[in-house]
């Protein structure tokens, strides 16, 4: 198990009763924010529930203070650490956020249940343009043009799939992100994905219970193989939710809510 550095300038927003039956670490995708999880604490399924929540920033993401080691494992200690100091029952996870989480399960460092939300299981699940970008960014010279334009681009880009009442303060957050920290941590990030191939056998050895909740248009690539190694270990429950793509608890917050708040209080 990986010793996480000391680390403590976590950015986090927080709701729900101080006396709660159970608490909830939220992790955030790529390049994402807390606020990327502001509707689903909101929703009516948390908001009235006896659940506290606890929307932690990945840190180096959206323009927050990054951690000397951008290493998968690193996050995976760090946010364990954060977890076990905030007393937290339950971790969810989207995207990169997700692959924290999972991570954080297969090294010893949550043994809670993990709700991952859109995670990726093999760097092929990965939209294309990442990928080419991540090989673009290893090259002198090019490696920080290709990535200035990129975080500019993909901005623009996810407006068009975003809830107009959420567009411009979700932009906004996306907008802070650094373009030489998003090159250096996603280029550790498909280091990790690279190392282990397939994360289906990480999660199911993990032995700890996990809900994959995937959009039913997500852009994140899910394998015959991966999809048959997830059903079956007993201890994945697979959930899709209709009318979702990537950010599905921007997407559809009430039913990702509720499936959060049965997990918390199971």
């Amino acid at each position: 198990m990986t010793t996480p550095e000391k680390f403590h300038a976590w950015d986090i927003q927080e709701s729900g009763p101080a006396d709660a039956r159970a608490t909830v670490l939220l992790l955030p995708g790529a390049m994402c924010s807390g606020a990327f999880y502001e509707d689903l604490m909101a929703a009516p399924a948390l908001a009235s529930a006896p659940v506290r929540l606890i929307a932690a920033t990945v840190p180096g993401h959206a323009g927050t203070p990054p951690p000397r080691d951008l290493s998968m494992e690193n996050y995976a200690a760090l946010a364990g650490a954060l977890a076990a100091e905030r007393g937290c029952d339950v971790v969810v996870g989207h995207s990169l956020g997700a692959n924290v989480a999972l991570e954080m399960a297969a090294g010893g460092h949550f043994s809670g249940p993990v709700v991952l939300l859109s995670p990726t299981f093999s760097a092929p699940d990965e939209p294309r343009a990442l990928a080419v970008a991540n090989r673009l960014g290893r090259l002198p010279g090019i490696g920080a043009l290709t990535w200035s334009a990129l975080v500019k681009v993909a901005a623009r880009a996810m407006a068009s799939s975003l809830p107009p009442a959420r567009r411009e303060a979700l932009v906004a957050e996306f907008k802070k992100n650094d373009p030489a920290f998003c090159r250096q941590v996603i280029r550790r990030y498909f280091d990790y994905l690279d190392r282990h191939g397939s994360l289906v056998p990480r999660l199911r050895d993990s032995g700890v219970p996990a809900w994959v909740v995937r959009g039913d248009h997500d852009e994140i690539g899910l394998t015959d193989e991966e999809r048959a190694g997830l059903d079956a270990s007993p201890d994945v429950t697979m959930v899709v939710v209709p009318d979702a793509g990537h950010l599905v608890m921007v997407d559809q917050p009430a039913p990702v809510a509720e499936l959060v708040a049965r997990v918390a209080l199971r």
